[in-house]
């Protein structure tokens, strides 16, 4: 339905005369047409609109999915590299403390070695592809 027109809308007066309604020079049909036009249009403008609102919001959510899990690989990487720089220091302070040489028997160190480069392998790759 058109809105009314507050000036020709029918409304008492204040001296309690009914006003007629003023005939339009426009027909009904066009004012409703354009009405209608306004309408689609407005509906278009709001289907872009909700669109647009839900794109956004997926991008979010998957920046935060991919955030999430370079900060999970990155606190993995801190744990080996504070597993490693442990183990350096003990074998420092176990040289440095003593004038023997050092003795690494029952420590793997080329495993040691390969398990840190191949984790960091794995997250550079990771990250490489996203």
């Amino acid at each position: 339905m058109a809105p009314r027109n507050k000036e020709n809308g029918g409304a008492r007066s204040q001296k309690g005369v009914k006003r007629t309604r003023q005939v339009s020079s426009v027909e009904p049909e066009s004012s409703e047409e354009d009405y209608r036009k306004k309408r689609d249009k407005n509906n278009q403008a709001v289907k872009k609109s909700r669109v647009k609102s839900r794109q956004r919001t997926q991008e979010t959510m998957e920046r935060v999915h991919k955030l999430k899990t370079e900060n999970d690989m990155l606190e993995e990487k801190i744990k080996i590299l504070s597993k490693e720089l442990g183990f350096l220091k003990d074998l420092f302070l176990a040289h440095a403390g003593s004038s023997q040489s050092v003795s690494l028997e029952g420590v793997d160190l080329e495993s040691l070695l390969s398990d840190t480069n191949s984790v960091m392998d794995d997250d550079y790759k990771t990250l490489s592809s996203n």
